[in-house]
């Protein structure tokens, strides 16, 4: 066994798990490593381009290098590949342009998407990010992270449109609505005109791992309208749960629904 390798992936984590750039004192103490042990796996990873040096202030953070090779990974996951029949199905019923995100610190990352049929849709890239806070499919996320991610996330509020909620209070209890409905909405807050449903898909362990949802033009996804689809978005996601192994959703789907039904119906 390579220990060296080790070390240097220990560190690589340690960077992976802060939002912040950090210096060799903090990552040495972190890892438990000497500092001129970690100032020289530091060295390498910055020559092999997974790392940079801030500035050159001393502090370091990773590069686009490693979400280059994690782009990759997705492309293998399970609820990705699971996904995508449901969400063309989801696009076919709404009309709507679906979406499947997860969560990577404070943002969402679109990891696959099916677009809308109709002419005048919602526009974005697979592996392109969003300020979670802003989009439905990353309130559906973070209605279920930690305290200390939302915290986090609490603390670095902004307005991108005159909609966004910047109020902590505000978004928090926003976060509580999810909850309690099974759903999020955005309605204008990241591009204004461009509004979202999405519900939380589940694992087998029941944790929340991504959100599916649709965006479209909020003229299309007025109140009355999101109540109606809401629920075909909520069962979209309980059903790629169910292939994943939740329970949860496996026991919601064995009950049936009409919106179960009108998937059926339209097939694979």
């Amino acid at each position: 066994m390579d220990s060296t390798v080790l070390k240097g992936l220990s560190v690589l984590e340690a960077l992976a798990c802060c939002s912040e750039s950090r210096g060799v004192t903090e990552l040495a103490k972190e890892v438990g490593l000497t500092k001129s042990n970690v100032h020289r796996l530091l060295q390498t990873l910055t020559s092999g381009g997974y790392v940079r040096n801030c500035l050159g202030s001393g502090r370091y953070e990773l590069t686009l290098k490693v979400w280059e090779l994690g782009v990759g990974v997705i492309g293998r996951l399970d609820v990705k590949r699971v996904a995508i029949e449901h969400m063309e199905n989801l696009a076919r019923l709404t009309g709507e342009t679906a979406h499947l995100s997860i969560l990577d610190g404070c943002e969402v990352v679109y990891v696959d998407k099916v677009d809308s049929p109709l002419p005048v849709r919602a526009y974005s890239a697979i592996g392109g990010r969003a300020p979670a806070y802003c989009v439905a499919t990353g309130k559906a996320l973070l209605a279920y992270a930690s305290k200390e991610v939302i915290d986090k996330v609490s603390r670095q509020l902004r307005a991108y449109t005159p909609l966004t909620v910047t109020s902590p209070h505000e978004f928090q209890t926003e976060l509580r609505r999810v909850r309690e409905a099974g759903y999020a909405t955005n309605k204008g807050e990241w591009r204004e005109g461009v509004g979202g449903i999405a519900a939380p898909i589940r694992d087998s362990r029941d944790s929340v791992i991504a959100a599916v949802g649709i965006s479209g033009p909020v003229a299309r996804l007025k109140p009355r309208a999101v109540k109606r689809l809401a629920s075909t978005v909520i069962e979209v996601a309980q059903r790629i749960g169910s292939q994943l192994g939740s329970s949860a959703e496996r026991n919601a789907i064995k009950k049936g629904s009409h919106v179960g039904e009108q998937i059926r119906r339209i097939g694979p």
